[in-house]
This record gives structure tokens, sequence and C-alpha cells, in this order.
């Protein structure tokens, strides 16, 4: 019907015009974003899995580094471990070497002196030795827990020592004659085995935490391909929908443009 007042085309084109225009923001926010769900709107279900996906994503990326800060606390004190092992090594020698009749009791008696010093040095280390406030070296009663999950079982506790000189029975322990030294020999092997057993202990943790650290990044890898299936937009996917947009948009305004003519028609009949 041909009328004046009312422009039904004009109107229906501008609403085709109007979705039209809605669809093609809609893909110019996905295209420039990069994300198929910009808000609850876009896809309410797939933006809460989103959000869980992200959640659980960031928790495994921090368990990571927790246990990468954990497998550096545990080399800051099996470093120290190390040069303990260095000054049981040179205690045990100087036992060796003071054990023998051959050598004078002035010369005994500066081997005892250095005896003396590596057995307070090992006392310094192991309570010198911290990590953030942590002592692992001095009290064997200390315990540590390295969270890298959610769940109270993604846990590995570090167990502390006690490798001070008064602890391996070295306080104690001369060189200064022989049958000292002789008795030094077996305190000093009985420390070393003490301090070894320690020390593979946090070797082993370490290693342990690698391969959590591995299974970690692992998991963090599957979960990010999944949230980005579910929430990157596919741009080949998106730029032929919005080409297809963008050529009904300027049928529309084509359209709405003649449909404007339409009531100068009616106007034509009444002159």
């Amino acid at each position: 019907m041909l009328a004046i007042k009312n422009n039904i085309m004009a109107a229906n084109a501008a609403r085709h015009l109007g979705s039209s225009y809605d669809k093609l923001a809609q893909s110019v926010e996905r295209l420039s974003s990069g994300l198929r769900i910009n808000g609850a709107k876009d896809d309410a279900a797939g933006m809460a899995v989103r959000e869980l996906m992200r959640a659980d994503i960031a928790v495994l990326q921090q368990g990571a580094r927790n246990a990468m800060d954990g497998i550096s606390m545990l080399q800051t004190f099996e470093g120290a471990m190390g040069t303990i092992d260095e000054a049981l090594v040179r205690m045990k020698q100087l036992a060796e070497q003071a054990a023998t009749g051959s050598y004078s009791g002035e010369q005994r008696t500066i081997m005892n002196n250095e005896f003396a010093e590596m057995a307070e040095e090992i006392k310094r280390i192991a309570n010198a030795t911290t990590f953030n406030g942590n002592e692992l070296l001095n009290n064997s009663a200390a315990s540590i827990a390295i969270q890298f999950g959610a769940a109270d079982t993604d846990v590995v506790n570090v167990d502390g020592c006690d490798v001070t000189s008064s602890a391996l029975g070295l306080s104690t322990a001369s060189i200064g004659t022989v049958q000292a030294a002789q008795s030094a020999l077996g305190t000093v092997a009985a420390a070393i085995t003490t301090k070894d057993t320690a020390r593979a202990a946090f070797g082993y943790k370490m290693n342990r935490l690698e391969s959590t650290i591995s299974v970690i990044n692992n998991q963090t890898e599957n979960l990010m391909a999944a949230e980005s299936r579910i929430s990157d937009v596919d741009v080949a996917t998106e730029m032929a929908a919005m080409t297809r947009t963008q050529v009904l948009a300027q049928a529309g305004v084509s359209m709405l443009a003649q449909a404007n003519t339409v009531p100068q028609m009616a106007l034509s009949l009444l002159r």
C-alpha cells in the first residue's frame, strides 16, 4: 500500500540495518580483542567454564613457581652442605695425619688447631645458612611444606636436619694425641654419613619437585588449550561473518535510501 504517514519499508530496512550494524560491531570487538567471549551475553555458560579454567590455570602456574622456589631453597642448603662436606673431608684427613706417631707434639697441636677451626666453620655454616628466614641445617625438627596445587595432597614436605658440629659430635673431638686422633677418625666418618644422608634427602626432594614442575607445565598447557577453544575467536570464521555483515549493512543503507523515496511517489499523485 502506498502511504505517506507510515513508511513501513523504511522501518523494515532500518530494523535490518540496525541488526547488521550490531553484528558488525560484535565482529569488530571479537577480532580486536581476540576473544569470542567478551561478556556474559556472548556465551554465559562458556564464560563460566572459561573463568573456572582461568582460575585453575593461575593456580597451576603459581604452583610451578612455588616448586621452583622450593628447588632454589634446596639448592641453597645443598650448596652449604657441599662446603660442610669439604670441611669434613679435611677434618678426616687431619685426623688420619695426627693418628700416626711420626709427628711431634707441637706439630700435632697445629693439626688440632686446624681441626677445631674446621669444626667451628661447620657450626657457623649450619647456623648462618638461611633462605627467606628459614633454617634447615641446624634444626632436625624443622619442616617446610612446598605447596604446588589446590588440594591438600599437592604438597612436598622438606624436613630439616642438624649438621652443626655439636650435633655431629665434632665439638668435643680432638686430634691432640694419637689415641684421640684415632677416635676422631670414627667420629668424623659417622659425621660424614649423617651429612650424606641429609644431603641426599635434599637431592631427591629436588628431583621430585622437578618432576612435579614437568607435570604441572603439561597440565597448564592442556588447560590453556582447552580454555582457548572455548574463549578465543576463530579469526577465519569471524572474518567471513564480518564480510557477510558488511555486505548486508551496505545493502541495508542502499535499501533504506530507496525506501525513503516512497512517500515522494505518493506526493506526486497528490499533485
